[in-house]
C-alpha cells in the first residue's frame, strides 16, 4: 500500500503502517550515525540532556556528501542500521517512533521497536544522489565536529521509504523470503 505521511510520525501513525507499505514521508527528520550515537549515548550515561528530543521523531540513519551548488545536501543515501544497533533500543525507550536506513536489525532492536509500537523503515542503497532530490533543506543541529556524522535535521518532501519492520514485529526481509521460495 502506498502511504503519504507527515512527521512527526506518531505512536498513532506508527501502529497503522506494516510492513511491505511504500511511504512517501514529508517534514523533518533528522539525522544520525555511528559516532553521534554513540556520543548521544554517552551524554545519556553522564545524566546529560541528547541534543534533541527524540519522542516522535524519525532518525534516517545516513552521512551526506558535500553538496553541490545550489542544492541543500549532496548524495543522500542510507547507512547500514546494524551499526546504530547496540544504541538503538535505549533511544527507542526514550520514543524515537521511526528509524530509516539499509539491512537487518539485531533481535534485540526488534523487541524493542515492537514494546514501543514503532517502525524500521528502509531507503533504497545506492540510490542516494535521487534521494537527495526529496530534501529541501538541511541544517547540522549537534556535533558539527563530526563532519558528515553531525546530527542534522532535513526538511523533506515525498522522501520515499518502504516499512521492514512494523510495530508487530512483521519483518518484510523475512516475509519477502518466505514469498519467493513458495514461487
Amino acid at each position: 500500500m502506498d502511504r503519504h505521511i507527515e512527521t512527526p510520525i506518531t505512536k498513532d501513525i506508527s501502529r497503522t503502517l506494516r510492513a511491505g507499505d511504500y511511504v512517501y514521508i514529508t517534514g523533518d527528520i533528522y539525522t544520525a550515525r555511528d559516532a553521534a550515537h554513540r556520543r548521544m549515548d554517552e551524554a545519556l550515561e553522564k545524566g546529560e540532556p541528547l541534543p534533541l528530543d527524540v519522542a516522535d521523531q524519525t532518525i534516517y540513519y545516513m552521512g551526506p556528501s558535500p553538496a553541490r551548488e545550489g542544492r541543500p545536501i549532496g548524495s543522500a543515501g542510507p547507512t547500514t542500521a546494524s551499526r546504530m544497533d547496540k544504541y538503538t533500543p535505549r533511544l527507542l525507550d526514550m520514543g524515537l517512533s521511526a528509524m530509516i536506513g539499509k539491512g537487518k536489525r539485531s533481535p534485540q532492536v526488534l523487541e524493542a521497536i515492537i514494546r514501543n509500537e514503532s517502525v524500521y523503515m528502509a531507503a533504497v542503497g545506492g540510490a542516494g544522489a535521487l534521494l537527495s532530490k526529496c530534501i529541501i533543506s538541511s541544517e547540522i543541529v549537534a556535533y558539527e565536529d563530526l563532519g558528515a556524522e553531525a546530527v542534522r535535521r532535513l526538511t523533506v518532501k515525498d522522501f520515499p521509504v518502504i516499512v521492514v519492520v512494523d510495530c508487530e514485529g512483521n519483518n518484510l526481509y523475512e516475509t519477502a523470503v518466505k514469498e519467493y521460495q513458495t514461487l
